[in-house]
């Protein structure tokens, strides 16, 4: 699931300065036209979401692309593969049914949205929908398991802000849809803030990012709440130029147990949300 990973909201923003040209010199020829395009893949150690391993602290190969428009209009599409919903049906994992053969290796992310500097340059509003969906074989949903539907709609508006080296955004996520396969979750929500600072060194931004994953409904008069928390990270993104970057960060959450289980918990009850790091290779085309 992608926090925004995606070119339209990018964790840091970098100015390239160029040198003057003497009078006496040939005038330039006019710059390349920027591609409304651009796609992006990633390597990472393991895919985090919302503070969440979706990977069972495994690596991850990651991808996807960006149309955008002049106009403020863009659409996109990325990708994940991710184990977490084969470990909840498999052995020792989470289902109420396990044991269970079921295959769910991709997240695929589809995007549309409307992104424009409406209130001054720097600070760009962004309005969208995004489908999670999970192509998948053997999820026996609505079959007395207690999970819905893993495919989620949301829909989001997302404020960007630029204060010279500082840049972020604050965004405010809703659910149309039961979420992430929690039974009667439809209205779950999820506020968060992100804060980039280009240090001037080497290409380096610190990044910074909190957020509240709250989780509406219940079960059998049971409220959905206990797995609602807070996900956090830290972390350091170096430019090296021709579309790489790389990513360090320390990230976790203070997502609760359930009895003795934790909320979000792999086969081998190892919490999901715990605190750990994350190294990531980035090529942006």
């Amino acid at each position: 699931m992608n926090t925004f990973k995606k070119t339209t909201l990018a964790l840091a923003v970098f100015t390239l300065a160029s040198g003057a040209i003497a009078q006496t010199a040939p005038a330039p020829a006019p710059a390349p036209t920027a591609s409304p395009i651009t796609a992006n893949i990633t390597i990472t150690n393991d895919y985090r979401y919302r503070g969440i391993s979706q990977s069972n602290f495994l690596p991850a190969i990651q991808g996807g692309f960006d149309y955008a428009h002049e106009s403020g209009f863009y659409i996109g599409n990325w990708n994940s593969s991710i184990s977490w919903l084969s470990d909840y049906y498999g052995n020792g994992g989470g289902g109420a049914q396990s044991g269970l053969n079921v295959t769910a290796p991709v997240e695929m992310d589809f995007y549309a949205g409307f992104k424009k500097e409406l209130i001054a340059p720097g600070f760009a509003s962004d309005v969208g929908v995004l489908q999670y969906f999970y192509p998948s074989k053997g999820i026996p949903v609505g079959n007395g398991t207690a999970f819905a539907n893993p495919n989620t709609t949301e829909v989001y508006l997302a404020q960007n802000f630029t204060f010279g080296p500082l840049t972020g955004f604050v965004k405010f996520s809703y659910a149309m849809t039961t979420t992430f396969g929690n039974v009667n979750s439809r209205g779950s929500y999820y506020p968060d803030l992100t804060i980039n600072y280009d240090t001037g060194i080497l290409g380096i931004t610190a990044n910074g990012h909190v957020g509240y994953q709250y989780i509406a409904g219940t079960v059998d008069g049971i409220s959905n709440d206990k797995f609602s928390y807070t996900d956090w990270k830290l972390g350091l993104t170096k430019d090296f130029g021709g579309g790489v970057s790389a990513a360090i960060a320390y990230v976790g959450t203070n997502a609760k147990k359930v009895g003795s289980t934790y909320s979000y918990g792999s086969p081998q009850g190892k919490d999901l949300g715990s605190a750990g790091g994350l190294i990531s290779l980035t090529k942006t085309f």
